[in-house]
């Protein structure tokens, strides 16, 4: 690494599950990442990384064994999709049978722009009509 970060880096987004079965089936059966990887107790915790084959990031899921990490989602720690077209109405129903909720944004932008729908561990996932693109 030259000091600087390049879209090529990889990113890894971390945080505590109660329950990595039913974070698998919600964003697995019911938004439709990949496991790519899950892992059982080793010395520290149980691992779950979730995410698309080829794509420059991960969801990573760890339900540490011999202390208890409990999730603290607040309203603001949003995961957001931007998908580029209309939210489809049987993925919300998916989401929702596999242990999703679906609840209204605390930023009014979001509903207006998507859907929130809060995981089995109370974090949100936004799905965003509009598209994104990074600056040049």
């Amino acid at each position: 690494m030259t000091g600087r970060l390049s879209p090529a880096h990889h990113i890894r987004l971390a945080r505590p599950s109660l329950n990595l079965d039913a974070a698998q089936r919600f964003y697995a059966d019911g938004l439709g990442l990949r496991v790519l990887h899950r892992r059982a107790h080793d010395e520290f915790a149980a691992l779950l990384m979730l995410g698309l084959p080829g794509a420059a990031w991960h969801l990573e899921l760890t339900q540490a064994h011999h202390l208890h990490v409990a999730p603290t989602p607040t309203a603001e720690d949003l995961l957001v999709l931007y998908l580029d077209g209309p939210v489809p109405p049987d993925l919300i129903r998916r989401l929702e049978v596999h242990g999703g909720g679906r609840v209204a944004a605390l930023n009014p932008y979001w509903d207006r722009w998507g859907v929130t729908v809060r995981d089995p561990d109370g974090f949100r996932l936004v799905l965003c009509t509009r598209n994104w693109q990074s600056a040049p």
